[in-house]
């Protein structure tokens, strides 16, 4: 069986409108969730990655009835994530149609809910998103979890967290580093590399994209499964059909 990587669109969401920032701050409206999500499906994601970037500030996501009416026209898997805290609110993800669902906060501030999810879902449904960022300070280079989009700081170091929820039952890992979001400066690779190393399960980069031989490098040389993209993108920097003939000139196996 063959493994592609997969080329995923990442479309940061406050109610119906898509949003982005740098640093997940000064968030912006770039559009439609309904609009963008589809016209990333015909530009050729192989995924979308639906975040509620405001979820855990409101207590819940109100996406469900977006994600209802998006299954209905974009046939690609779907993962979604935001303010899920329970079993309870990923159940209205995974009846409006997701095929995974990601959590961040609610799976710190509850470790075993990785656990509840993947026995009901089974591990391949359920993704763990490390908002990451660089901890100042220190001799080495160190990386913290963040919760509540960016906005607090866990205190679980990324690598410790990351086989933790390995072992809890996490089907795969969604990395956004804090640092790079929205910069268009390119991945951290550091944190890449840490997050690689620390775990056996498939692992997807997120932030900073605005090169084909970024993408190429973070699926050769970092060995990623996937990357998720989404200010390049929205900028037409980057576009799916140019990263796919890069990929493939330099061996990698994309669809």
């Amino acid at each position: 069986m063959t493994n592609y990587k997969r080329l995923i669109a990442r479309l940061d969401c406050k109610g119906t409108n898509v949003i982005k920032g740098i640093q997940l701050e000064g968030l912006r409206v770039i559009g439609p969730v309904s609009e963008l999500a589809r016209q990333r499906y015909e530009e050729g994601a192989d995924e979308l990655f639906i975040l509620d970037a405001v979820a855990s500030l409101y207590n819940g996501s109100n996406l469900a009835e977006t994600l209802r009416e998006l299954t209905k026209e974009c046939f690609i898997p779907i993962t979604v994530g935001g303010g899920i805290r329970s079993v309870a609110d990923a159940d209205k993800f995974f009846r409006a149609g997701a095929d995974k669902v990601a959590v961040n906060s609610g799976a710190i501030l509850k470790p075993e809910l990785i656990t509840e999810l993947a026995t009901k879902y089974g591990s391949q449904a359920v993704v763990v998103h490390v908002e990451a960022k660089k901890v100042t300070g220190q001799s080495e280079i160190s990386y913290s979890c963040f919760v509540d989009n960016g906005r607090d700081d866990s205190g679980f170091r990324v690598e410790d967290w990351v086989r933790q929820a390995e072992g809890l039952g996490a089907g795969e890992i969604l990395v956004t580093s804090i640092d790079r979001d929205g910069t268009r400066l390119g991945p951290d690779s550091i944190l890449l590399k840490l997050v690689r190393e620390s775990a056996k399960i498939p692992v997807i980069g997120s932030s900073g994209f605005a090169k084909e031989a970024e993408v190429v490098d973070s699926f050769k040389v970092l060995d990623l499964d996937g990357v998720s993209i989404g200010s390049s993108l929205h900028s037409k920097k980057l576009e799916f059909n140019e990263i796919r003939v890069a990929c493939r000139a330099q061996g990698v196996r994309v669809r």
